[in-house]
């Protein structure tokens, strides 16, 4: 297993790591520890942090605490993460941290205890130190935290042959990947990006100014991290300089970081429509249960609801054995419906395919939809109640629920998210349990009501 692993090292076997490194640290090998994860990614480190027994891991972490590469730590789950920092020494953590990205840094420093955070910062050298206070000043999930301090700017006054003399003579100051220079003015404020490719591709003599892109694409240093992700989907780009509000450049933005943010925003939104507020597979019982518990309340309160609705049709249902049977899948066709069209307006909101611009648009085509699906399965079901209860009356009842409930489905799928988003409030967290209240009672009230007024 170990010279397959060393001849295919670009293609990561979590499962093959595992035994791997299991078998090393069971016979006390330190040193093939110490070479393998020398040979593999620190992304894939912390695959491998997070799939090991814990009582290994926790040997793993003895072994190489004093090499441990704290760029490991923005990689892992932030429960796993916490697990982790408390059994590495801060101090020899800081001293690791003198070749992490400062984005990186503040985004480890900013999910540390207060103590740990002072005792961290305290153990760096003073310029790095600021440019991390710096970035922790910024508002959370903003522009700012997610900046990188190291970027090449150049005196928009340049030519080609000065830029690349600049470059040469300066490899220490330079980040150690960029994609794009900024032309300044005097007043550091930025006048134009130049694409490396560009610059590299063109002659000696050539001014940077006419290798300029037509349009400049900066980020206000405020600006929300889901919004700047936006800006680098919408506009394809690969780097942005970050901007105060005098237009100076304070940082840069790259593509790595915004596919973070992409991968981290639509965890969120799924974990939400779930009514899970974060990932918890690492946390313990006690802390997994407190953070699910508040929703399942919340949909303990709307069952019953429903079922209260349900009570009033009491004698209905006692004299009409089929209402029980049949009401179960109107509720449910309803709230299946729904939440296919809550989905795509979440996220069409999300990315801003849904504006106030083309929501009654949108609106009217959802709704429309729920109205022919209504109808499809209007007939199916109906046909199938006729059969079953031989009671043509209740197959007609039971279809006229569906058709309505599915146009409200279709309706509510796509008002609800655009009224939380209205109310600032978010649209993933809250939709899905307001829709399926809404769903089920109206489908049981249509459907018992009617059943009522035909039947009874």
């Amino acid at each position: 297993m170990e010279n397959k692993l060393d001849i295919t090292k670009n293609k990561f076997s979590v499962i093959d790591s595992v035994e791997l490194v299991t078998s090393y640290l069971e016979n006390y090998q330190n040193n093939k520890i110490f070479k393998y994860l020398d040979d593999i990614h620190n992304a894939d480190i912390a695959e491998l942090l997070q799939n090991l027994d814990p009582v290994l891991r926790l040997s793993l972490l003895n072994i190489i605490r004093d090499r441990f590469d704290p760029e490991i730590l923005t990689y892992l789950n932030d429960s796993l993460r916490d697990e982790i920092v408390e059994t590495l020494d801060i101090k020899q953590l800081a001293s690791n941290a003198k070749q992490l990205d400062i984005d990186d840094a503040v985004d480890l420093v900013e999910d540390l205890e207060k103590e740990d955070q002072n005792t961290f910062l305290e153990n760096l050298e003073e310029e790095e130190r600021n440019l991390i206070e710096q970035g922790l000043n910024y508002p959370e999930d903003s522009a700012g935290r997610l900046m990188q301090r190291k970027f090449v700017s150049i005196d928009q006054w340049w030519n080609v042959g000065q830029a690349i003399d600049y470059l040469r003579g300066n490899k220490k100051k330079l980040p150690e990947d960029f994609y794009d220079i900024y032309l300044i003015d005097k007043d550091r404020k930025v006048e134009g990006v130049v694409p490396l490719g560009r610059l590299m591709g063109s002659k000696r003599n050539v001014k940077l100014s006419s290798l300029k892109n037509k349009e400049l694409r900066a980020i206000e240093i405020n600006t929300d991290q889901e919004e700047v992700a936006y800006q680098f989907s919408k506009y394809g780009l690969v780097s942005a300089p970050v901007i105060d509000e005098q237009k100076k450049i304070l940082g840069s933005i790259t593509v790595d970081d915004v596919v973070d943010v992409i991968e981290e925003e639509r965890e969120e939104d799924i974990l939400k429509l779930g009514g899970v507020g974060h990932t918890d597979i690492y946390n313990s019982v006690v802390d997994t249960t407190k953070s699910r518990i508040s929703w399942l309340i919340v949909n303990l309160m709307t069952a019953v609801v429903a079922s209260i609705v349900i009570g009033l049709f009491e004698a209905a249902i006692e004299k009409v054995v089929a209402l029980a049977i049949l009401m179960p899948i109107v509720a449910s066709m309803g709230a299946n419906a729904g939440t296919q069209t809550l989905t795509v307006a979440v996220r069409a909101l999300a990315v801003k395919e849904l504006t106030t611009s083309n929501a009654l648009k949108i609106i009217t085509k959802e709704t429309l939809i729920g109205g022919i699906n209504g109808i499809i399965f209007a007939v199916i079901i109906s046909l199938v109640s006729i059969y079953w209860f031989q009671d043509f009356m209740l197959g007609v009842i039971i279809g006229l629920a569906m058709v309505l409930n599915l146009i409200l489905a279709g309706f509510a799928g796509t008002i609800i998210p655009l009224a939380l988003e209205k109310m600032k409030i978010d649209p993933a967290l809250a939709s899905a349990v307001i829709l399926t209240t809404i769903t089920d009672v109206f489908g049981f009230l249509s459907f018992l009501g009617l059943a009522t007024l035909f039947l009874i």
